[in-house]
Order: C-alpha cells, then structure tokens, then sequence
C-alpha cells in the first residue's frame, strides 16, 4: 500500500516513522497509522524513516603484523531507533559513509598487530572492537548497530598458495612420520615372527628326532626279545637298511622334476648305517647330557 499523504492527514506504513516539523522546525516522529496535520499550523511531514534492520557490506584492505595484504568482507547491520528519529534523519546526511569511515578506522587500526594466523583465529575480536566503537559513535547520532559479521578473510593469492604449499609440506612430513613408524613396527614384527618360527622349527626337529630314536629303541628291543639270537647291532643295520630304501621308493615316487645322484651299493649301505648309527648314538648321548 505504501505511504500516502494529503493535506490534512497521511498513512504511514508500518516499519517507518514520519519526520513532522513546523514552520520548518522538528515538531514531532509519526508513528506508523494514520495520522492527522495541521498545514494552516504550519505543520508537514519533512520526511520518512525505516525502522527495519538493514545490511552494509564493508570491504576492507590492510596488512597484518607480518607484512601480509588482507581484504575483509564485513557485514553491518543497523537500524533506526524509533525514539531518536529525529537523530537520524538531521544529524547525519549519509549514515552508510559514516559506518563505512568508522570501520575503517578500526579494523586497520587492530589488525596490523595480529599476524595472519592469528587474525585467521581472532576474527570474533576484531568484529567486536568494530561493534563496541560503532555502537558508542552511531548511538549519538540515533542508529543501533545489532550484528557485524566478518564473512571473509582474503589473503593475497600469492600468500594463500604459499599457505597451501606449507601445509601439504607439513602433511607429508607427518604422513613420512607414520609410514616409517608402520615399517619400523612391520619389520620388528617379520623379525619376532622368523625368530619364533626358527625356534619352534628347531623345537619340532629335536622332538622328531626323539621320537625317531625312541622308535628304533623300541623296535630293537621288541625285536631281540622275539628273535634269539640276534643282536641289537644287527637289528639296528637291518632297520637302518630298511630305512635307506623307503628312503630311495619315496625320491622315486616323488612327482617333482629332481634328479639326485646317491651312491649305492653293498658297501655304500654298509657305510650309510654306521653314519646313521653314530648319529643315533650321538643324539642319544647328547640328549641324556641335558638330561
């Protein structure tokens, strides 16, 4: 519907006040409704005020501490305090200029002390010190500064790229850091594991050797006491020869593809069991040591 006006009265949208002087001086604020004037009294509306929330976007350029151009995108917003009207619309003849200035003002006044990492950090503070110095310096002249917002900070790209390669140095460094650390802990780990291994496999050599030798006392004994005659010397060579044959049916059996050369006969099986035999004694001899 908007603002309408005539010569006696007026309507006054909501969200907005009326300036009403008389003979050229301030007289009163029009609420919003209608309202009625008095022009043989010399009264008119001088002119209209929004009391909604409004938005200025304030890009700012300066240097940090250490030297770095930065732009900053704030974001203001303010409105018109319905009691002070009158401030507002006389005291000041361009309000967005004025919060402009006054943000300049502070922001290259506090971010030249902060270096860039820090101003990445303490954006909140320098929004509230622009916030605390507007609402002291716009109170007086009738506008309420409600929020500032520091949307963006913009380095120089050149910086920002200098930026991104320090930290993908520093991620591959910690990620070097890991990877050794998962190699170290990898080979100690292959090394316990080959250690237990040879140690498990020297325990099941001992065992199997053992009971080989277990087994043969057995046989020998079982078969003396069976057979008369027969000595424990010519058992153990028949077992022994027995043994070198079963030795030789399973490499022929074998389906690998490995030809070996043995020596063999009479007098090699001869000798093949006097090896074994004092092999045998010799385990036998040593195991009752550590016994």
């Amino acid at each position: 519907m908007g603002n309408t006006f005539c010569l006696f009265c007026g309507c006054i949208e909501q969200s907005h006040v009326a300036v009403v002087e008389r003979w050229g001086r301030f007289e009163r604020v029009a609420e919003p409704g209608f309202n009625l004037f008095n022009p043989f009294a010399g009264e008119m509306v001088a002119g209209l005020l929004s009391t909604r929330l409004s938005s200025l976007n304030v890009r700012i350029e300066t240097k940090t501490k250490d030297n770095v151009f930065v732009q900053l995108d704030c974001s203001i917003q303010y409105r018109v305090i319905k009691e002070n009207a009158d401030d507002a619309f006389y005291e000041l003849q361009n309000p967005q200029e004025q919060i402009q200035a006054y943000v300049f003002d502070v922001a290259r006044a506090l971010v030249p002390r902060m270096n860039l990492d820090q101003l990445f950090e303490q954006k909140g503070d320098v929004a509230k010190a622009v916030l605390e110095e507007l609402e002291k310096v716009m109170g007086e002249y009738g506008y309420s500064i409600e929020h500032i917002l520091m949307v963006d900070i913009i380095p120089d790209p050149f910086v920002r790229n200098a930026m991104n390669e320090i930290n993908a140095a520093q991620r591959m460094q910690l990620a070097s850091v890991y990877k050794g650390e998962a190699e170290k802990v990898l080979h100690v780990k292959k090394a316990e594991a080959e250690a237990e291994a040879k140690y498990l496999g020297g325990v099941g050599v001992a065992r199997q050797r053992q009971a080989i030798t277990d087994g043969l006392r057995e046989n020998i004994l079982d078969f003396s006491h069976k057979v008369e005659g027969t000595s424990a010397r010519e058992v153990m060579d028949l077992i022994m020869i027995t043994q070198y044959f079963d030795t030789i049916k399973e490499l022929g059996n074998s389906s690998k593809n490995t030809t070996i050369f043995i020596p063999h006969g009479p007098g090699h099986v001869r000798d093949i069991g006097e090896q074994i035999r004092n092999g045998m004694m010799e385990a036998v001899s040593a195991q009752a040591n550590i016994e």
